[in-house]
């Protein structure tokens, strides 16, 4: 057995401790250790975006990356991203736009959309289509993702518009 390491790190807010063995990648940590199986793996070499999660805010591929490597680090998983009771904005767009078919790719789409609208509110066709150039999708199309970001663009505006305060008049 292979000497196992200590890792100390924040995921979906809440500090994980674990022994994990050295060359653990991140994907497999996630799902088998903390058994967040929303983190799916595809192609294991970072080429579909299935296992997209957040490292400190930035979306990187979690099968290109070691356990011990997010040493201290925040990763949000497509898990924090809403409940059943109360959807993120852009999961609750995928489901009205039928932006899934399979979903295995989903996850990482979603998390890597959830992302890029934070920074981006109004995006373009373009920008969005670029977001989306690391993530495979063979049953879709692409034509409901766009759809769907889209959508999801526009209700966070909104949600955005109705918490902000309003002048007195």
């Amino acid at each position: 057995m292979s000497q196992r390491h200590s890792l100390i790190l924040e995921v979906n807010g809440q500090m994980r401790n674990a022994l994990v063995a050295p060359r653990l990648l991140l994907c497999d940590f996630l799902r088998e250790d903390l058994e967040l199986t929303g983190t799916h793996v595809g192609c294991q070499v970072g080429a579909c975006g299935a296992c997209t999660v957040l490292l400190d805010g930035k979306p990187v591929r979690s099968c290109l990356l070691f356990a011990l490597q997010a040493e201290g680090r925040a990763i949000r998983t497509v898990e924090a991203l809403g409940t059943e009771q109360a959807l993120h904005p852009v999961q609750e767009a995928f489901e009205e736009q039928h932006g899934l078919q399979c979903g295995f790719c989903t996850p990482g789409i979603l998390i890597t959309v959830a992302h890029f609208l934070e920074s981006h509110p109004e995006p373009t066709d373009e920008e969005i289509m670029a977001v989306l150039a690391g993530h495979l999708c063979r049953c879709t199309g692409y034509r409901n993702i766009l759809a769907a970001v889209r959508a999801a663009a526009t209700q966070i505006a909104r949600d955005k518009a109705a918490a902000s305060p309003r002048p007195p008049g």
